[in-house]
């Protein structure tokens, strides 16, 4: 599907976002751990969570909903049934990564698959610490699927991460969540923590290091959870209103847990005029409202030890780095090229259809020069974070723009083009 979009001259109103997508996976996740009967509100209506739920219930999981909350009726310690089938995890790295811990601990066979985008990611990253513990996985060239085997010699680790992924580091923590001794992970740069919130892990940071350690002691229980706003959703919106003139946008209930709002403060250096207001708190996740207005923007340089904590946010940052003064400049982001498309790739090649200087790096790529005139749509690579920045710029040029198979959008946020309806003029 080929999405055109017209430019927009104001931005105005409040919006606010269905439960962060990363979140959302790990209140279900641990929610399905639990014993009995946990309540959430927000949850995601992404299909990346969507896979996460199917997997459970394939899991022998009761899930049900209804227009206030999704109901999760955990089985306990150990308590997952064995799958009659392939656990389709999607297009949703983070459903097959953390699953994959949880089952290393599970006493049955299961097999993780997804779609060809999934198929093509690599799952090495979790295999190694898994087997180190005594997990038994095989996995296609350490692609998927992953064929999991039950293990009697399941064993607690300490693990120095060799990359910065939260998603490597949930796997391990949920696998150590099984067992009475004590597993480690260590980080020497901080990535996301809602796993380590959610399991009110002791997390320590001394000599540069992060120390996040987990046992059976930290197994759940059945509570409530409220799932704050995507941010990761919300900054298309704000670079998209810092850019346009004469323009102010509230976005309410909002994540605002300190590992994600790292793109936000970059705004802010960038000289966006940001303000946030903390109004709440959930399971130790701190939600509140953002306040954008217009602003002009100048590029900064980005501090290589955030990269981990703006990754997803690189590709719309990008775009606001466009449209602000100076070179827009990354590195040190490599785990750009094996998301859902090789970003690097994919991004630099849409802002050459702009006539801007591009300079492609190992890990990373520069933007300068002034926009020129296209009338060649902009590919999405059937990438959701390559579909929602080029959208976003779309709408800052004066002939608007196109993107080509937009539908991948749904993947994090099937309601883009609704919210960007609401707050446009």
């Amino acid at each position: 599907m080929i999405q055109s979009f017209n430019k927009i001259n104001k931005v105005k109103g409040e919006i606010s976002f269905s439960g962060d997508k990363s979140i959302s996976h790990r209140a279900l996740l641990i929610s399905s751990l639990a014993k009995g009967k946990s309540r959430i509100k927000n949850l995601s209506d992404s299909d990346d969570v969507k896979a996460t739920i199917k997997c459970l219930q394939d899991l022998g999981i009761e899930i049900a909903s209804n227009s206030e909350e999704v109901i999760v009726n955990g089985r306990g310690f150990k308590g997952y049934q064995k799958p009659s089938n392939l656990l389709n995890a999607g297009n949703s790295g983070t459903t097959a990564r953390l699953l994959a811990g949880i089952l290393s601990a599970q006493n049955f066979e299961s097999v993780i698959s997804g779609e060809s985008s999934l198929s093509s990611r690599p799952m090495n990253r979790i295999i190694k610490p898994l087997s180190l513990m005594g997990g038994i996985i095989k996995s296609k060239d350490g692609k998927l699927p992953l064929y999991i085997y039950p293990s009697d010699k399941l064993n607690s680790i300490t693990y120095e991460m060799p990359i910065a992924s939260a998603q490597v580091k949930s796997a391990i923590l949920l696998a150590g969540l099984h067992l009475d001794s004590e597993s480690c992970v260590i980080e020497s740069r901080q990535t996301r923590n809602h796993t380590e919130t959610f399991l009110n892990l002791n997390v320590i940071k001394e000599e540069g290091k992060i120390n996040s350690s987990v046992s059976r002691k930290n197994y759940p229980h059945a509570k409530d959870y409220f799932i704050p706003g995507d941010v990761s959703s919300a900054m298309y919106f704000m670079v998209l209103t810092l850019v346009v003139e004469k323009s102010e946008l509230l976005i309410k209930d909002v994540s605002l847990n300190p590992t994600r709002i790292e793109g936000l403060s970059l705004l802010k250096k960038m000289g966006g005029n940001i303000q946030i207001e903390f109004t709440g708190e959930s399971n130790k996740e701190l939600f509140g409202n953002v306040l954008v207005k217009s602003s002009n923007l100048s590029n900064v340089r980005i501090d290589p030890k955030i990269i981990p904590l703006i990754i997803d946010e690189i590709p719309i940052l990008s775009v606001a780095g466009v449209f602000a003064d100076g070179a827009f400049e990354i590195k040190d982001a490599g785990e750009l090229r094996v998301k859902e498309s090789d970003r690097i790739k994919s991004l630099i090649s849409n802002f050459r259809l702009l006539g801007l200087k591009v300079e492609e790096f190992t890990d990373g790529f520069r933007i300068s020069g002034e926009v020129k005139k296209t009338v060649k749509p902009f590919d999405s690579y059937d990438d959701h974070r390559v579909a929602m920045p080029f959208a976003i710029l779309s709408c800052l040029l004066e002939d608007g723009g196109k993107v080509e198979e937009f539908e991948s959008v749904s993947k994090s946020n099937p309601d883009f083009l609704e919210q960007l309806k609401s707050v446009s003029y």
